[in-house]
């Protein structure tokens, strides 16, 4: 066998260094399943203040979790997760949570957000109608009929019209996918962007 130059010794040095590497983040990536991101979360203690983005496959969803729960933030599900598995993933509910008040067993979509509601003094939820602030963008992933039918243009039938479309189609990831339930036109459609979000 003949020897090897200086120079082939650490170009074959290299090669293996960056193949050690690249295996290496794709075992980490294969058993990451905490949140995707871990600064700003409420209760996180294993973050140290920092935050990091697992790069995981491409069946991976992303999703954002807000709300009366234990550890709002960002975390990566898999895909085929519902509302209920987000919502553990961050910890639960807390005890001031409304659950009625939204579907825990809608199928998540990449980028959604989850707005778990908060009970109100009076048994109420935060963010209905009647409440603080009525012309507050309303939650698409967690809108109630009763929420919907606030906006204007929107009545109870298109209201429960958009929650059967959402609850069929796994979660809503825009207010454009709205446009393919009957009774929503190109009017409703700018009423309900501005009331609105993803």
């Amino acid at each position: 066998m003949p020897e090897l130059s200086r120079s082939q010794v650490v170009v074959y040095g290299a090669v293996a260094v960056a193949l050690l590497l690249v295996g290496a983040r794709a075992i980490r990536a294969e058993g990451g399943s905490g949140p995707a991101y871990a600064a700003g979360t409420v209760g996180s203690s294993s973050s140290g203040g920092g935050f990091s983005i697992q790069s995981g496959g491409g069946s991976d969803l992303v999703v954002d979790v807000a709300g009366a729960v234990r550890r709002p933030g960002v975390y990566r599900l898999p895909a085929g997760a519902r509302v209920i598995d987000a919502i553990e993933r961050a910890g639960g509910s807390s005890g001031t949570a409304l659950l009625e008040a939204i579907n825990r067993a809608a199928r998540l979509a990449d980028g959604q957000q989850v707005v778990v509601p908060e009970r109100a003094a009076a048994g109420a939820a935060v963010g209905v109608a009647g409440t603080a602030d009525p012309e507050a963008p309303i939650s698409l992933g967690s809108a109630t009929v009763g929420q919907l039918d606030t906006i204007e243009g929107i009545g109870p039938v298109t209201a429960k019209k958009i929650v059967e479309y959402r609850d069929q189609h796994g979660g809503l990831a825009s207010v454009e996918q709205l446009d393919q339930v009957s009774g929503i036109g190109p009017a409703t459609m700018e009423s309900l962007r501005g009331r609105l979000q993803p």
